[in-house]
């Protein structure tokens, strides 16, 4: 391993239940960049929706054997599609399923790590889902259908969410920039990580008279990437390395 080894983060694969190519980019990423890594956060929808830890899959068992593989901490946070992947997965696949706010210690400094969708709060509708869904009650109720329920509710719950996102401003389905400001005031940091939006961009702005970074991290079913955190600090990256086209700009 080199002197620094990097912290990694990516989010938003999105992988389908069967092999494609997504699921192979991040299987190579996994036995390519991640070897140099320290260690790798997956900052939620690592999967493009999941049913229960007894749904088993393709791209689940394949994932888990490689996470493993890796022998580095692995920290998991819930996506508004995997927000049900629990402790029996998690076991499987070498991960710590991590708070939905959490600080990380790195070397160029403290960071605030979470998924996204709650910094979305100009899109009301699916703050009302989220909490629907995010509700121990109504867990229970979809874990306990049968297998093929689960996945045609899944499924139908997929296109749903397609279709209203096509409706929507991209200033409703984007970060709110009080949200942003609120979070990194109320944790006191500087530094924050997410994904969730599917726009790519590390984002300079003041918080209350002080600099701060926003970085968000690529969706992977357009141009996989992730985060490179050095004490150099954050570096957004294509798989092969080279850096993320158009990274810079003002949140």
């Amino acid at each position: 391993m080199p002197a620094e080894s990097p912290v990694l983060v990516v989010s938003d694969l999105h992988l389908d239940r069967e092999t494609d190519a997504t699921l192979d980019r991040f299987l190579q990423f996994l036995e390519g960049p991640a070897r140099q890594a320290s260690a790798l956060y997956i900052l939620g929808d690592l999967f493009e929706y999941w049913i229960g830890d007894d749904a088993g899959s393709t791209a689940a068992g394949s994932v888990a054997t490689a996470l493993c593989a890796l022998r580095i901490p692995t920290i998991f946070q819930h996506g508004n599609r995997d927000f049900l992947l629990g402790p029996d997965y998690a076991q499987r696949a070498c991960m710590e399923i991590a708070p939905e706010e959490l600080r990380v210690d790195l070397p160029a400094g403290p960071a605030l790590f979470l998924h996204g969708d709650t910094l979305c709060t100009a899109d009301v509708d699916y703050l009302r889902f989220r909490a629907l869904v995010r509700d121990p009650s109504w867990q229970r109720q979809f874990l306990s259908r049968t297998l093929a329920e689960r996945v045609e509710e899944a499924e139908r719950l997929r296109a749903m969410s397609e279709d209203a996102g096509r409706m929507k401003a991209n200033e409703i389905t984007d970060v709110h920039p009080e949200a942003v400001a609120d979070v990194l005031r109320r944790h006191g940091l500087s530094l924050l990580i997410h994904g969730h939006t599917h726009r790519p961009a590390i984002h300079a702005l003041d918080v209350d008279g002080r600099a701060c970074l926003r970085c968000v991290l690529p969706a992977w079913d357009r141009l996989p990437g992730y985060l490179e955190l050095t004490t150099g600090g954050p570096r957004l990256l294509t798989l092969e390395g080279a850096d993320y086209p158009t990274v810079s700009g003002r949140a």
